[in-house]
Order: structure tokens, then C-alpha cells, then sequence
């Protein structure tokens, strides 16, 4: 069982979600999260962290009883943004003449001029993975008013000094720009989940030189763990367009 699917199964104990029980971080778990906040006198953020957790693992018919029938739930490293990114690893674009219809789907669903304008997966589209992982798990959180740019999500949500899991990280290429999700790093590399990497999704090593900006949601809760050191291994990036 996920982590998410956990926290949807014990919302629904609680009765606080009436969603579809999957493993799916959307919107209807962001919503369960807040009225069992709200009910529970903590601040309804709609993210599940550790005072949540805690309470979640209750019984509510005992509410002064912690649950014996459960281990305790481990609480993700990864935000709930990046959680969302990876059940997307190994998506990859059409190639030719037609486009994958889940990267399509992700634009209809933000709506706004991207809906008619994002119909063909050629256009370059991690800004707009990026866009669909936050604004399904965040969705309170203001996007760029360009998200399709990768250089507009240089100015999004606050600024880190140091990654940590799950900030967006903000990449210079010639002709235009990249940007991605923090997995770690190397001496001389990030290691990057994003979109429209070699036209899938997937993790992969972009050179440190050409770092813009390190982001966070404002939204997200405090970022935690700080940087990640690894191993250089992996492909480097070539093609983010």
C-alpha cells in the first residue's frame, strides 16, 4: 500500500473524503486533508505531514486512542508533487504525426488559452508536466502566467538558496530553458525528474553550469532533508525540446 493510499483509506475512516480510494494525490485528497485538519484544530493545508499523520492513525470512534492495528506510516521524503511525477516515469511523446494523449490531456485539464494552444506533444512540454504534477497535488498554488515557458518558472512560488526534494529547479539550454524536479545531485551534475527529457519522463543528469533558479511551492510546507548527494551515474541530458 502507498503512502497515499493509506492516507485516502484512513480520510475515509474518518469521514472526511468521499473520492475514489486509489493512490492518486489529487484533488479530492488535498480536500479530505483539509476538513480533517479543520476538524482535528490543526491548519487545513491540505498537506500530510506529521501532525496529520499522527491523528489520521486514530481511531474515530477512540479519538484518545492511538490505533493498534496499523504500523505506524512512514512519511514520503519526496513531496507530494514529485510523488505525482513519478507515476508518470517513462512517458514518452508520439513520434510523427501524432501526440500522446496523456500529455494532451494534461493541458485540456489546466484549461485557459494552453487547452486550443497544446495540441501537438513537438511543442516542448515539461513546463506543462510541471504545471499538471503541481496544480493536481497544490492546488492553491499560482502557476506562471506562462508555464509553458521553463525561464517563466524562474520567478514561481519562493526561492531556495539549497535543493531539497522536490524543488524546481530552473535550467538555461541555447534557444530557451529547461525545468524540472531536485532528485540529487553529483560533483558536477543535478539528477533531474522531468518532462520532455529525451521526449519521456524521466530522470536524467544536467550539468550544474547551467542552473537559473532553485524554487519552491509556497504552498508545499517547508522543504526538508536539504541536498542530496549521488552517485555519478546516469544518462545526461541531450534533448529537452
Amino acid at each position: 500500500m502507498s503512502f497515499d493510499q493509506w492516507v485516502i483509506g484512513r480520510l475515509r475512516v474518518h469521514g472526511a473524503y468521499a473520492g475514489v480510494v486509489d493512490s492518486v494525490p489529487g484533488r479530492q485528497m488535498v480536500a479530505g486533508l483539509k476538513r480533517f485538519q479543520q476538524a482535528s484544530g490543526l491548519k487545513p493545508t491540505g498537506l500530510a505531514d506529521e501532525a496529520t499523520v499522527g491523528l489520521l492513525r486514530r481511531d474515530p470512534q477512540k479519538p484518545g486512542v492511538d490505533l493498534t492495528m496499523f504500523e505506524k506510516m512512514p512519511i514520503p521524503t519526496e513531496p507530494v508533487w514529485m510523488r505525482e511525477a513519478r507515476r508518470f516515469m517513462g512517458l514518452k511523446e508520439v513520434a510523427g504525426a501524432g501526440s500522446n494523449s496523456t500529455i494532451i490531456g494534461w493541458a485540456k485539464r489546466l484549461g485557459g488559452w494552453v487547452a486550443s494552444y497544446y495540441t501537438n506533444d513537438d511543442i516542448p512540454w515539461c513546463g506543462l508536466a510541471l504545471a499538471h504534477w503541481i496544480s493536481f497535488t497544490l492546488p492553491s498554488e499560482p502557476l506562471p502566467g506562462n508555464y509553458l515557458s521553463a525561464l517563466a518558472w524562474a520567478n514561481f512560488g519562493i526561492r531556495l538558496e539549497t535543493p531539497a526534494r522536490g524543488a524546481v529547479l530552473v535550467f538555461k539550454r541555447p534557444g530557451g530553458g529547461h525545468v524540472g524536479l531536485y532528485v540529487g545531485e553529483d560533483a558536477s551534475h543535478f539528477h533531474v525528474l522531468g518532462g520532455n527529457q529525451s521526449n519521456s519522463v524521466s530522470v536524467t543528469r544536467i550539468e550544474k553550469a547551467r542552473l537559473v533558479a532553485i524554487r519552491w511551492p509556497a504552498t508545499g510546507g517547508e522543504p526538508a532533508g536539504g541536498r542530496v548527494t549521488l552517485t555519478a551515474s546516469g544518462a545526461v541530458s541531450r534533448n529537452e525540446a
